[in-house]
């Protein structure tokens, strides 16, 4: 049993909690210095989800925009540099 629970922590349990209370600390002095709420992330979130589907997914359309844009110019940058390394 022990072995299953530190393969699941990926560390024994009293270290596991010393790590995640260091954690803890460091993200909660950066959510203080930044004035974020744990809310606010959860608000945050649902507004997104909100304001994507009242766009009709508009902003998903954008995306395979962007993703045809880029890909116009990554894939054959990559097909070129494939064939220029080509080891004979």
């Amino acid at each position: 049993m022990p072995d299953s629970v530190n393969r699941f922590l990926g560390d024994t349990p009293a270290r596991t909690i010393i790590k995640l209370l260091v954690v803890s600390l460091i993200v909660g002095f950066f959510m203080k210095i930044f004035d974020i709420m744990p809310l606010d992330i959860v608000d945050n979130i649902r507004f997104f989800l909100i304001d994507l589907w009242e766009t009709g997914f508009q902003a998903l359309g954008r995306f395979g925009t962007y993703l045809v844009l880029g890909g116009s110019v990554v894939i054959p940058v990559f097909i070129l540099i494939r064939i220029l390394s080509y080891k004979r």
